[in-house]
């Protein structure tokens, strides 16, 4: 009863606060006003060292946000986790998490960005091995160690602006200097790897390993959005530079994401891949240069990414903890209500016409069809919106409707608990998008174009659930198209081998170089010379000792003729 009132608590206290902050938020907006508070802990050779708070409207409906996912992420994990014998533990790893992220969000500050930064690394960790077994600890180790490479680069940029005069970004966010180019490319080089953009993509799967209410916090609002949000503040800067290469590696994470989740088996990986390609969504909408775009489509993506984590878990949990949508089936007749609320953050992840991604989406699509990006970047970020729907379309088919899952041992229940958690997510992936977008937009861009080009989001909507249903029939053995090839399959259902190219690759040469290492400096002329000498120094006079004091007459003889000619000589 103890843990569940602290639980309980624990949510009611954080649904205040993000309710407050929320509001808070809308109220910036209308007033056009923001709060900068600094406090200054001391000053050593006009080295300034403060805590810098800013509340502005971005930070507070952000923090809003991630507070009301989060409440209902700890008022889920209160039954989710109720058998596990570390619930106490679990809850304040999450509390650790929450905070990392608001630290991260309202500083200002440099440094004060890189303890919530690092904060969101180690507790991550933590939450990922915590199930404590080898699949769990290998996954946590990739997750730390490319997370390792995004804090190196946020130190690299401190060190930057320390060089200019201050840690605060604001001051140098609206104007052209030196090292501005170097410091731009540290800093996208840390959000790519926060946010898991090519080529440090492969931890993000791989993270999956977390208990799913984590999975829910991670994959919507809080790890991952992180180096999104991070950009977004840094926006005015990257503006004055050419980011295109960007853009073009935040659209092939899209399309190869997108790509993967339709030949994945796992309903947990499916879902972190779809996370993967709404984050190459936002990251190219931000390099196209609409950071307030792609925080818009930041805000409505993590309601319903959160929603269809929750209802993945239930699902989960009543076939007996089995991921595989091979073993589900048909579960629309057992689990109505979760069944309900799956298909609603489906939908709106498709960008469904009304539902709340279709706002973002549909305005992204606009934009970019006014922009003046070439064919080949059209063209893909029209085909990886289609596979969205392809592979939603595709995880409905196995989950929901008509096919007929291998599992027998299923036990179907639909908890009150979790059911509760999840209608205020169904109601802002429903009604989230229409309201951000008033609130966020009160003056709306006018935007004429032909009406096959305003079509053209529909169109590859519709065209994306077709290809999804006819893969669901497909064997891959049968196709027409070299599918029955392993390699060829292999291949886009491991992110173009990327997993390989960040742990195989790179361990296996460096295994044999170490070895090597060892073998000539510790095992060969180094441990001679360094690390032994002293001691065979020393074992050479304890035996030189030890043979002259052995009562040998032709030694004491010896050494009485030469003190005898020493002397004589002197």
């Amino acid at each position: 009863m103890g843990v569940f009132s602290l639980y309980k608590y624990w949510f009611i206290l954080i649904l205040v606060f993000g309710v407050m902050f929320f509001l808070l938020g809308i109220l910036f907006i209308y007033a056009d006003y923001s709060i900068f508070l600094e406090w200054e802990i001391f000053s050593i050779n006009s080295c300034l060292v403060s805590i810098t708070l800013l509340f502005d409207w971005m930070s507070l409906l952000f923090m809003g946000s991630v507070m009301l996912i989060s409440s209902m992420v700890i008022y889920y994990s209160n039954d989710y986790m109720m058998n596990d014998i570390n619930k106490v533990r679990f809850m304040f790893l999450v509390l650790l998490f929450i905070t990392s992220m608001m630290v991260m969000i309202i500083s200002p500050n440099l440094i004060s960005i890189l303890l919530g930064w690092d904060g969101l690394g180690m507790v991550s960790y933590c939450l990922v091995i915590y199930f404590h077994n080898f699949k769990s600890y290998n996954a946590g180790m990739l997750t730390v160690l490319t997370n390792r490479v995004g804090d190196v680069f946020i130190l690299f940029s401190i060190i930057i602006l320390f060089n200019s005069g201050s840690w605060h970004y604001l001051f140098y966010n609206i104007y052209f200097y030196n090292w501005s180019y170097i410091f731009c490319l540290f800093i996208i080089l840390a959000s790519f790897t926060k946010s898991a953009q090519i080529p440090f993509s492969s931890w993000l799967p791989a993270a999956m390993a977390a208990p799913t209410p984590v999975s829910a916090l991670v994959h919507s609002s809080t790890l991952v959005t992180a180096g999104v949000y991070l950009l977004i503040r840094f926006s005015s800067l990257l503006i004055q530079f050419d980011t295109s290469f960007f853009m073009l590696l935040s659209m092939l994470t899209m399309f190869m994401s997108g790509l993967g989740a339709n030949f994945e088996y796992d309903l947990k990986k499916i879902i972190a891949l779809s996370t993967l390609s709404q984050l190459g969504f936002m990251m190219s909408v931000l390099f196209m240069g609409y950071p307030m775009i792609a925080f818009f489509h930041l805000l409505t993506h993590a309601f319903f990414k959160a929603l269809l984590f929750l209802c993945s878990g239930l699902m989960i949990h009543c076939i007996n903890d089995s991921q595989d949508i091979r073993h589900m089936g048909l579960l629309i007749n057992n689990l109505p209500y979760t069944s309900t609320c799956f298909g609603i953050a489906n939908f709106s992840l498709c960008g469904l016409p009304f539902l709340s991604g279709f706002y973002s989406k549909d305005m992204v699509l606009e934009f970019l069809t006014m922009t003046y990006f070439n064919l080949f970047i059209y063209f893909l970020f029209f085909i990886s919106v289609g596979l969205t729907v392809s592979y939603s379309i595709r995880l409905v088919y196995y989950c929901m409707i008509s096919y007929t899952g291998l599992f027998s041992c299923c036990s179907y229940t639909e908890s009150l608990i979790m059911m509760r958690s999840m209608i205020f997510l169904v109601f802002m992936g429903i009604f989230g998008g229409s309201m951000l977008s008033w609130l966020l937009f009160p003056y709306l861009n006018l935007l004429i174009m032909p009406l096959e080009c305003k079509l053209l989001p529909m169109i590859f909507i519709f065209m994306g659930g077709f290809l999804g249903y006819e893969l669901s029939f497909m064997y891959y053995s049968e196709m027409i198209f070299g599918f029955n090839n392993n390699l060829l399959l292999y291949f886009f259902s491991s992110m173009w081998f990327m997993p390989n190219f960040s742990t195989y690759m790179i361990y296996s040469k460096s295994l044999i170089a170490s070895n090597y290492y060892m073998n000539f400096t510790d095992m060969g002329w180094g441990e001679y010379l360094m690390s032994n000498l002293m001691s065979y120094y020393i074992l050479f006079l304890g035996k030189l000792n030890l043979y002259y004091q052995n009562n040998n007459l032709k030694i004491f003889f010896s050494v009485f003729i030469m003190f005898i000619i020493c002397f004589v000589i002197i």
